[in-house]
């Protein structure tokens, strides 16, 4: 193992996220009560540039009015880009009214660390203006080939950015895939097109502490899909997944979660290793094949996501 070793620099459960536009109340009210663990409440995207300042308005009065961490939700905002005339108003606005009740920033369309850098130096000094005691994170979200080509040091930048997402859409358009399609497969492609891009930005993640987040799924009427698509996700190491619409919740909330007889073998992997070394023994069998050291860390990594996930049952009485 090396010398240089970046730990996780902040766990949240966080395998489904929805994504919910500022310009609709009824929506974010509906988010606040469903099975997500993750709510973004989006200014950029989703929102039309007419319904900009309203959406934002929108957004610091449920941040003000939704006890959103006593459901158990990790609450987090998109600003627009910036590239955009909105983004510094949606930072000072946001942070300066309801920054002590935002858990993180989702920063799109992120391409060098300097970007981070700019929402950090705003971020630091309102919270500082304010008081404010509570820290908020920031999220990165790759979506665009300069973002893909700076990955690693997007991911090295460290200060308050604790995850990276992959935002598909703006990916593909950027590259100049040949689809029109939010996540799905080419059939035109041998395999999964998205395959390398995630690979990447996940090993960026591990490498520097970060969480590692699928983005959306455009065809809400095809679930199978969707599954599927989580699945080779979570293959790669990805924690969770976007839910664009809310029936997709349930379906990354069941991929991401560690099944009872995974949790199971991860337990008996490391009582047998405990075993096999008070026997002076660094290796052992079990069913049939060999597990080490190596083995003891995969079952790790099993039993903190499912620790984390009976907490959060615990804390809020969700059955998910």
């Amino acid at each position: 193992m090396s010398h240089t070793i970046h730990h996780l620099r902040k766990l949240r459960l966080q395998r489904s996220e929805l994504a919910v536009p500022g310009s609709n109340p009824d929506m974010i009210r509906k988010a606040a009560d469903g099975a997500a663990d993750y709510i973004f409440l989006d200014i950029e995207d989703a929102v039309a540039p007419p319904d900009k300042e309203r959406a934002r308005r929108n957004i610091i009065e449920a941040l003000n009015g939704i006890d959103w961490r006593a459901r158990g939700k990790t609450i987090s905002v998109r600003i627009n880009g910036l590239d955009t005339h909105y983004m510094y108003r949606d930072v000072v606005d946001v942070m300066e009214q309801a920054g002590d009740r935002l858990d993180t920033i989702l920063v799109p369309k992120v391409g060098v660390p300097a970007d981070l850098y700019m929402v950090e130096a705003m971020v630091n000094q309102i919270e500082t203006a304010r008081g404010f005691t509570t820290r908020v994170g920031l999220e990165a979200l790759i979506e665009t080939a300069l973002g893909m080509a700076n990955v690693e040091a997007i991911a090295a930048y460290g200060g308050r950015l604790e995850a990276m997402h992959f935002g598909v859409a703006d990916y593909a358009a950027s590259c100049k895939a040949r689809t029109v399609n939010i996540g799905g497969l080419n059939p035109d492609y041998p395999g999964d097109q998205w395959h390398a891009a995630l690979s990447r930005m996940t090993v960026a993640c591990r490498a520097y502490g970060l969480r590692a987040i699928d983005g959306p799924f455009g065809d809400f009427s095809d679930p199978d899909a969707y599954i599927a698509a989580a699945k080779r996700a979570a293959a790669l190491g990805i924690e969770g997944k976007w839910a664009i619409h809310p029936s997709q919740i349930e379906l990354a909330n069941a991929v991401f979660s560690p099944p009872e007889k995974e949790v199971t073998r991860a337990r008996r992997i490391i009582e047998v290793l405990k075993e096999a070394e008070e026997q002076g023994k660094g290796a052992a069998a079990l069913d049939g094949k060999m597990i080490d050291a190596a083995s003891e860390r995969m079952a790790r990594n099993v039993l903190v996501m499912h620790e984390a996930i009976e907490s959060a049952r615990s804390r809020t009485g969700l059955p998910n």
